[in-house]
């Protein structure tokens, strides 16, 4: 099974080990840069990549349940810089990166 699927400014990710789903989206500019992660189901997973705009892919995203913020820009933050709403599922979500990483390597 694929574990990793990718669009413009989102990246999703498949955890075997532990079954769970999660996706980032990240907008960067001279600005300065956002991040949002979520952990998402397998529905949501396998649709993802399936629309023609992207736009469609990070509003399905984004109905899911969403682990980590971070906001740094030129003009102020909506809220702290950083906010963690589910440490363990962040926690797990950057093991599933650094797996997909090591995998390429």
């Amino acid at each position: 099974m694929k574990n990793k699927k990718q669009g413009n400014n989102w990246t999703a990710y498949h955890d075997n080990d532990t079954n769970r789903y999660f996706a980032e989206i990240m907008y960067t500019s001279r600005e300065g840069r956002e991040q949002y992660d979520y952990e998402i189901t397998q529905e949501i997973y396998a649709s993802l990549g399936a629309f023609s705009d992207d736009i469609d892919n990070e509003r399905l995203i984004k109905t899911a349940k969403r682990v980590y913020s971070f906001e740094n820009t030129m003009y102020g933050t909506l809220g702290p810089e950083r906010t963690v709403w589910d440490e363990e599922a962040n926690e797990t979500m950057n093991e599933c990166v650094k797996k997909n990483i090591d995998q390429l390597k």
